[in-house]
């Protein structure tokens, strides 16, 4: 009697080197150019939305906002003012739910579509990127989203500002400043009640950052320049 002994190739590694290379999730853009792209989560919310706004106008700046669909439907005006003035739209979910474990996959499908819906009403045009609240993300999320058109973005590692806990507008300034490079996606908050802390950094960030030569762009617009540099060194 003979036994035959089979052994299982040893399963991929399911970190961030293997969804970034499979596409399926974006945390930064590394480029030849100075180029940034400045993302701003949980709004809109006029009160700190709107200044952000005003500055990011007054240094030619573009961002990307990943809105709350609920939000979205209380202020609209202030959603028509970020199309208007050249910013992207991104979903980040109906009712802000963390998706730390499997859940009713029309759960998580209704928190992107209702959102999505909310943002075409306003716009006429469908969000491409989805950012799961809190950075939660597993296998059924990931192919919800794509199921649905999305690209994942999440954020540098080195550029959590952490701004959501009010840490300081010293704090958030240095961790933005000291950690700069080209295709970062760096990571902000427009919805933070009873906090002026993002706004006051920014008006240390936005000239510092413009000083050192950055552009300021939308994420799409970073892998649009990522996908350009590729086509050109292999030409």
């Amino acid at each position: 009697m003979s036994i035959v002994c089979a052994f299982a190739a040893p399963s991929e590694k399911k970190d961030r080197y293997f969804y970034e290379k499979r596409g399926e999730i974006v945390w930064e853009v590394p480029l030849e150019d100075k180029k940034i792209a400045l993302t701003f989560d949980d709004g809109p919310y006029p009160e700190t939305t709107n200044p952000i706004l005003d500055l990011l106008k007054q240094y030619h700046a573009k961002a990307t906002f990943f809105v709350v669909g609920n939000r979205v439907e209380l202020y609209p005006e202030t959603i028509k003012r970020e199309i208007a003035e050249g910013h992207e739209l991104a979903n980040h979910t109906y009712n802000h739910l963390y998706f730390r474990a499997a859940m009713n996959p029309l759960t998580i499908q209704s928190e992107i579509l209702k959102t999505e819906q909310s943002i075409q009403q306003i716009t006429g045009k469908k969000p491409l990127l989805f950012r799961p609240p809190g950075g939660f993300y597993n296998e059924q999320m990931l192919g919800i989203s794509k199921k649905l058109g999305y690209t994942t973005v999440l954020w540098s590692w080195h550029q959590d500002t952490n701004d959501w806990r009010s840490p300081g507008v010293d704090r958030i300034v240095k961790k933005v400043l000291n950690n700069a490079r080209n295709g970062d996606i760096v990571l902000l908050h427009d919805y933070i009640p009873g906090s002026t802390q993002t706004v006051r950094a920014l008006k240390i960030i936005l000239p510092e950052l413009e000083k050192r030569g950055f552009e300021f762009v939308t994420v799409t617009e970073l892998i649009h320049y990522k996908n350009e540099e590729i086509i050109r060194t292999h030409k």
